[in-house]
């Protein structure tokens, strides 16, 4: 192998340009890590345009996989297809990076993992939200011990999506092939952000339902109470039926501080100082160290015309690639990208059955054989 990774990239939807896109920048940490080679998709056609724009071959998937000058792919497929495309890649003998989420269930997700031990390879979950500066503030902090014992999380996110949208590809709104609604698609990112700053859901109570969009499988409102392995309890909605759609919030209190981000930027931070003890009443959101915490950012960062922050992206894409070099797990690995989906089927599973249901883990037991009535 070179000491650049050679990439391919399977599917040639918006995800899968952005990723080329990002692929193909002339400057930056991965020019020396990272170079496209192809681009592959079911849809010829689309591949063969997005292979013209980023001056690149343009193959079907069996092509690229037996390509020997690939060493690697970003699979940027349908959510309900990365088990059986990851795994065809890692018996072709590729590194697999996946986009979120791993897959669309947990035993789907075992597959991929095991598929990647087998063929020595390097399985990666695209999670770039826990390159975020914020987060990053707030992952250290909590790990020093800055916010006391943690007590409570907030997950919100309160998106609008059009009928447009779900019109935009068969897969989305569909059971097998999205996996789910509002949590698994849109929420999934805020779900793992949050149990990596303070570890995993071990059980939900819910409520999900389709309110707004009547033309899709699967749900676009979902609610939820979280118990997190720690003792912090943890408040979940996430929803495609807010309109126009607002801010994106991960909040996690302790009993020295709290921080909230909204979006990608570290909108509170306060952690109690040497000798320093809180009002009787609290602070009223007063005592805000976000600015001395994480300087505020200069200029807006770049961001793809998909929408997408290259950044972050950017960050953790040199990280797998340092993992392929080094013979390491990368950050986000498919152990990682399993553990957000296995709480999302918890939530799924609370809401169907209307008991509190324990977080399947790994270890064997799924989730519907852990339930308990509240």
């Amino acid at each position: 192998m070179t000491d650049a990774v050679r990439f391919g990239i399977l599917g040639c939807g918006s995800v899968g340009g952005f990723t080329g896109r990002l692929l193909t920048r002339p400057d930056g940490p991965l020019r020396e890590r990272a170079r496209l080679v192809a681009v592959a998709g079911q849809n010829l056609a689309r591949a063969k345009a997005l292979g013209a724009e980023l001056d690149r071959d343009a193959l079907t998937v069996p092509e690229l996989l037996a390509r020997p000058d690939i060493d690697a792919v970003v699979v940027c497929t349908p959510s309900g297809t990365h088990a059986d495309i990851g795994c065809a890649a890692l018996r072709a003998g590729k590194h697999v990076l996946v986009e979120k989420p791993v897959e669309v269930t947990p035993e789907a997700a075992d597959r991929l993992i095991a598929a990647a031990a087998e063929a020595g390879r390097t399985l990666g979950v695209v999670s770039q939200h826990r390159f975020d500066p914020a987060a990053l503030a707030v992952k250290s902090a909590v790990d020093r011990g800055e916010l006391g014992r943690i007590t409570s999380v907030l997950i919100e996110v309160p998106l609008w999506r059009a009928a447009d949208y779900y019109a935009s590809g068969n897969w989305r709104g569909t059971r097998a092939l999205d996996g789910g609604g509002a949590l698994m698609n849109q929420a999934v990112h805020a779900v793992d952000l949050a149990q990596w700053l303070v570890g995993p859901v071990v059980r939900a109570a819910a409520h999900t339902g389709r309110l707004a969009h009547d033309g899709i499988e699967v749900e676009d409102v979902a609610t939820a109470s979280l118990e997190f392995a720690g003792g912090a309890l943890g408040a979940l909605l996430a929803t495609t039926a807010a309109y126009p759609g607002r801010v994106t919030r991960v909040a996690v209190n302790g009993d020295r501080g709290s921080a909230v981000i909204d979006n990608d930027e570290l909108a509170y931070f306060h952690a109690a100082r040497e000798g320093e003890r809180g009002a009787a009443y609290g602070a009223y959101g007063a005592g805000d160290q976000s600015a001395e915490r994480l300087p505020r950012p200069g200029p807006e960062q770049e961001r793809d015309r998909a929408g997408l922050l290259y950044e972050p992206h950017r960050d953790q894409f040199a990280d797998f690639c340092d993992a392929v070099r080094d013979g390491r797990a990368p950050a986000v690995d498919g152990t990682a990208g399993r553990r957000a989906v296995a709480a999302v089927h918890a939530v799924y599973t609370a809401a169907r059955t209307g008991r509190t249901v324990r977080v399947d883990d790994g270890a064997g037991t799924p989730a519907h054989h852990q339930e308990r009535t509240p």
